[in-house]
């Protein structure tokens, strides 16, 4: 049995819940195509999420690494094509605010999800559910994780596959803010799993 490590992560912001974390958490232990899922939940901390996700890594040993990310304000899941080597955007958890600080100071200036994107995103839809390719996970920690994840493929374990997933806000969240678009539970965990199941069957 293969190893998934998935991630999701804590409220962060004026966003009082997360739904990657109810997500990640209820899929912590299932088998799907051949993949035993682990999941784990990041903080929304620039200096401590990355090396988080990479002690993860060291100690799960996984064949692939998928997390997933809250885009509020999307209406589709969108996954991400490219991370870059940029830490910016608003202030974290902590209170911190980077402003054009590289992930990595040896890395390369971007990196390609190994994720089967354009399949993932064509079943979402054969499935009825909104999905497009997205061309940027911004520079967030949400860029951040997936750059981290990639790089560490690229330089320890070229065979791990490893990408990103952004999600829209549950109805929760809409209500609380009154504006945005937003999608049942069972919807986003739906299709979360059928990026999963689209994943394993072209391994």
């Amino acid at each position: 049995m293969k190893t998934l490590l998935l991630t999701g992560f804590e409220p962060f912001l004026e966003y009082t819940v997360n739904p990657t974390m109810r997500i990640a958490e209820k899929l912590d232990g299932e088998q799907i195509g051949g993949y035993r899922i682990i999941s784990r939940i990041l903080p929304v901390d620039f200096n401590h999420s990355g090396e988080l996700i990479v002690q993860w890594i060291d100690e799960l040993k996984p064949d692939a690494v998928v997390s997933l990310g809250l885009a509020a304000g999307r209406y589709k899941i969108t996954s991400e094509r490219v991370a870059l080597n940029v830490k910016d955007g608003d202030a974290d958890n902590e209170g911190y605010q980077p402003i054009d600080e590289p992930i990595s100071a040896q890395g390369p200036d971007a990196y390609l999800s190994t994720l089967p994107v354009r399949k993932m995103t064509q079943s979402l839809l054969q499935a009825g559910l909104p999905a497009e390719i997205s061309n940027t996970a911004g520079a967030y920690l949400c860029n951040n994780i997936m750059y981290e994840g990639l790089h560490y493929a690229a330089t320890n374990k070229p065979e791990m596959l490893s990408g990103f997933i952004h999600i829209p806000a549950d109805h929760q969240l809409a209500i609380e803010h009154g504006k945005l678009p937003s999608w049942s539970h069972e919807d986003l965990l739906r299709g979360v799993r059928i990026c999963l199941e689209t994943m394993a069957n072209e391994r």
